[in-house]
């Protein structure tokens, strides 16, 4: 059985306005993770919260360093916690 964990990271740079959250989405969809990602305040800033299997959310964080097509992704923060099970699925959030 897989380890699962939780992981909070928050990327800056330009990823706001340029579908950012929907490719986080898609990708945590398709990698069966759940949680949410959300634009902070500022323009420059999305928060994203997942929790899975370790290696799956290990790929997202690697397309969190890369981001969609009209992106630039400046610097991703992150910090893993315990998986807790809160979340069904992952959303947009607003």
């Amino acid at each position: 059985m897989s380890e699962k964990a939780s992981l909070f990271a928050v990327v800056r740079g330009r990823v706001q306005g340029v579908y950012f959250r929907a490719f986080v989405r898609n990708h945590a969809e398709a990698l069966g993770l759940t949680g949410y990602v959300r634009n902070l305040a500022g323009g420059s800033v999305i928060e994203v919260r997942a929790e899975g299997e370790k290696t799956k959310l290990d790929e997202l964080l690697k397309h969190l360093n890369v981001g969609p097509p009209r992106a630039r992704v400046d610097r991703v923060e992150m910090e893993w916690s315990e998986y807790t099970g809160r979340f069904t699925d992952f959303e947009l959030r607003y």
